[in-house]
């Protein structure tokens, strides 16, 4: 389980350029299991409507079980998990089930799973040495 801050990106943008007050900004915090047999995040329902993201697709998606389900998938979303951010997109799951963090939002935020104690983590202290992706000039 890790702790989570979700923000409506489009609020997050208005208040950058001073269109919304940033107290207005649409966020909540939220214990989420980390899964790293799941690829994807998934959010509860009142969540995504709390924070009004907007509706990207519906997709057939594979559960843990095994059984094919068609879930809603919102983006327009940041989150945040030990003070590293990034966009996202989420399945939207029934109201009351658990906040969900799989291999894509760990990946892009650089976390993993320390399989010792079960805590997540960063990956490298200093952060992804960014310089790598730049090609000579």
């Amino acid at each position: 389980m890790t702790k989570v801050e979700l923000c409506n990106l489009t609020d997050l943008e208005n208040a950058r350029h001073g269109l919304l007050p940033p107290d207005k900004v649409r966020r909540t915090t939220l214990d989420a299991m980390v899964d790293t047999g799941a690829v994807m995040m998934a959010i509860p329902e009142d969540v995504a409507l709390a924070l009004d993201l907007p509706l990207l697709e519906i997709r057939t998606v594979t559960l843990a079980d095994g059984t094919k389900r068609q879930m809603p998938k919102v983006g327009g979303m940041r989150i945040e998990i030990l003070g590293r951010q990034m966009t996202c997109d989420a399945f939207v799951t029934p109201v009351g089930t658990m906040p969900l963090i799989g291999q894509i939002p760990l990946e892009g935020l650089d976390l993993i799973v320390d399989p010792g104690t079960r805590e997540v983590r960063v990956r490298l202290e200093s952060g992804p040495d960014y310089n790598l992706l730049r090609t000579a000039a």
